[in-house]
């Protein structure tokens, strides 16, 4: 057969992929690599198996062949079978003994002398040697060495940046922490046209700065876009409202404590696109922040119906029931996630939670110290291992878990907030002065009414070291903030009888009072006050005659 039937042979097989006619494909790809033996055709046979499922005769394929060792694409296609086949000890065997150290640089002295055959190279093509460092962090999480897994993660982004797959999974699956993901984006090698990529990376990792960081990154594209010609910067406009970018700034408004815009962005998102995972998950949250919980039987229900194999559909379910304060149901459905996904970490987070809501400590603090376990990158179930010891009154054993919070993630102003709750408790005043002054120095926006109780825990912390004008004015933003708050009337009419001030400690111990007539502090406290009240001015040698 002539080359330009072949040729023509090869279209039709590039062609059937393009449309999934994968059968076809096979067919004639089958016919190319018999008449010429070539290794390129030989690779695009064993691709069309691969796509069309055949997993095992594609392996034996690449396998047969004299070269699989020597090309790099042949090598990781078999890898490829043998992940789909899940066999993860052939797996990286088939992908040679290589090493990698904590930073991600990977040295693999018996793979000097590979080949790389491709007819059809592209100018941006992923580089081959990042797909088979992902793949390696793949087949090391799946046989659970999560440690090995994330350092081969880390290599595959650093050997090309345009490997998103590995970001996503040291992002995704909190295998980092704050820092070491800050430091991974900054050692990453972006091309001269990549500025955008680097600044939308820089998005997706956590937001805990002080500065909005995802409109600072909006900034950055805005300055780039000034410098490149208009198609550009008309490029970088239209990505200012991409969803993946919006989902973001829905995440940073979360963390943030803003759950009604939140809530409004997600909405807006999933209208524009129902089926964008990553919005759902960040609704999901808003939604049970704020009690919605027609909305999220709705979201549970459509998830299930779509995605009835993915954690993130059960989760929803165990949400909605979490919401109504159905715990039993919420665990079960929770536990459920958890059984689909392993390394989903909201399930988990949602499980412990549902078991603390119960007071059901023993069962609880399990929960969480699997997600510590499975997610070192993530500072919440340590966070809530120390909230669950203060529960239980053993405050210096949840300050230590406080402290290794605050070293995974040490710019999160909850973490120094239960730090001070923690210090109150074994009356360190002084110390919980600095905590909460500390928390609220942290917070990345306004005060909003998500940050009151730290405010009076603040002015309380003050009364006790007597400096009552200083806990006055903090109890007065706390009223700023939340009008309904008994504990800050309750506190500020304490404040003022301490003062001696009786007239303006009735007034505020009577507001307390009309939110929760049967509190036991305001009532005595109320009475004790209309008593010295009544005492003052009258002669001390007359008061008991």
């Amino acid at each position: 057969m002539r080359e330009e039937e072949l040729e023509k042979l090869r279209g039709v097989v590039r062609d059937c992929v393009s449309k999934h006619l994968y059968s076809s494909a096979i067919f004639f790809a089958d016919k190319v690599a018999a008449f010429t033996n070539d290794p390129a055709d030989i690779y695009m046979q064993a691709q069309a198996l691969f796509l069309g499922r055949h997993y095992r005769r594609a392996f034996h394929l690449l396998n047969a062949s004299k070269i699989v060792l020597r090309d790099l694409r042949f090598r990781y296609l078999a890898a490829k079978c043998l992940e789909e086949l899940k066999e993860w000890d052939q797996c990286l065997s088939m992908l040679g003994e290589a090493k990698v150290d904590d930073d991600g640089n990977v040295s693999d002295t018996k793979d000097s002398n590979v080949m790389y055959l491709d007819k059809d190279c592209e100018d941006r093509e992923i580089n081959t040697s990042s797909a088979i460092c992902f793949l390696r962090g793949k087949a090391y999480e799946a046989l659970e060495n999560r440690a090995q897994a994330r350092l081969w993660y880390k290599a595959a982004i650093k050997a090309d940046p345009l490997c998103y797959e590995a970001l996503e999974c040291l992002i995704e699956n909190h295998m980092l922490t704050c820092e070491e993901e800050a430091n991974l984006i900054s050692s990453l090698q972006f091309g001269s046209e990549d500025g955008w990529l680097l600044s939308f990376y820089s998005c997706l990792i956590k937001k805990y700065d002080k500065e909005n960081v995802v409109e600072a990154k909006f900034r950055d594209l805005e300055n780039e876009s000034c410098k490149n010609d208009e198609s550009d910067s008309s490029f970088l406009r239209t990505l200012k409202t991409n969803t993946d970018l919006l989902a973001c700034k829905a995440e940073y408004y979360h963390q943030c404590g803003e759950y009604q815009k939140c809530f409004e962005l997600t909405y807006v998102l999933l209208e524009k696109d129902p089926f964008h995972l990553k919005s759902t998950l960040v609704h999901l949250a808003a939604a049970m922040e704020l009690g919605h919980s027609n909305e999220l039987y709705l979201m549970a229900c459509h998830l299930v119906k779509d995605y009835p194999q993915k954690a993130l559909s059960w989760f929803a379910v165990g949400c909605y029931y979490y919401c109504i304060k159905k715990y039993d149901q919420s665990r079960r459905y929770f536990s459920k996630a958890t059984s689909l996904d392993g390394t989903f970490p909201p399930a988990w987070i949602g499980y412990g939670n549902a078991y603390a809501a119960q007071e059901e400590g023993d069962q609880a603090m399990s929960a969480y110290r699997t997600a510590a376990r499975l997610f070192p990158g993530c500072h919440l179930p340590t966070l809530y291992i120390g909230m669950e010891c203060m529960r239980t009154h053993s405050y210096k054993l949840a300050e230590q878990f406080f402290m290794q919070a605050k070293s995974v993630c040490p710019s999160d102003p909850l973490v120094y907030n239960e730090l001070g709750v923690v210090a109150y408790h074994m009356k360190e005043y002084k110390r919980a002065v600095w905590w909460f002054e500390k928390t609220l120095a942290l917070i990345p926006t306004d005060l909003s009414e998500m940050w009151e109780p730290t405010v009076v825990n603040l002015a309380h912390a003050y009364r006790k070291l007597k400096m009552y004008r200083e806990a006055i004015s903090y109890y007065e933003k706390a009223l700023a903030l939340s009008t309904r708050s008994v504990s800050t009337y309750a506190g500020l009419a304490y404040t003022y009888h301490l003062q001696e001030d009786f007239t303006t400690a009735i007034s505020y111990y009577h507001k307390a009072l009309w939110l929760k007539p049967d509190d036991q502090f305001c009532t005595e406290m109320l009475s004790w006050a209309l008593v010295d009240e009544s005492r003052r001015g009258v002669d001390p040698s007359l008061e008991f005659r």
